[in-house]
């Protein structure tokens, strides 16, 4: 869970420098995890899937066979209306790439009886 992207001003790290690298690197992976959709709502020959943790680990799921859903959570306050805004327009991004049909696998295994 990303929590979505964090504003360096609005999240209060101040001088934590732990928390400042944590935001960072929420900001950073959703980066990337941007430039993924973009490629491969352009059909690009290269999904740059290595750039970081996260779309590593989503690599399966948001290519050929898997299926991915993403949920946009808003807050209603108005001093927050900039990031709203900022996670409807990647949202929109996001809802135009097309994964293909999620197809079914089935691995029979040998049981063994004992």
């Amino acid at each position: 869970d990303l929590a979505g992207s964090e504003r360096l001003d609005r999240s209060g790290v101040g001088s934590d420098a732990k928390r400042l690298r944590e935001t960072q690197s929420i900001n950073k992976s959703l980066s990337c995890l941007g430039d993924v959709f973009n490629s491969l709502a352009t059909g690009a020959s290269h999904v740059p899937y290595r750039n970081s943790k996260l779309t590593y680990l989503l690599q399966d799921c948001l290519s050929g066979d898997g299926k991915a859903l993403m949920f946009v959570n808003l807050s209603p306050t108005v001093q927050s209306s900039n990031e709203s805004l900022c996670s409807l327009r990647f949202a929109q991004r996001v809802n135009a790439v097309e994964l293909g049909k999620a197809t079914k696998h089935i691995q029979y295994g040998s049981s063994k009886k004992r």
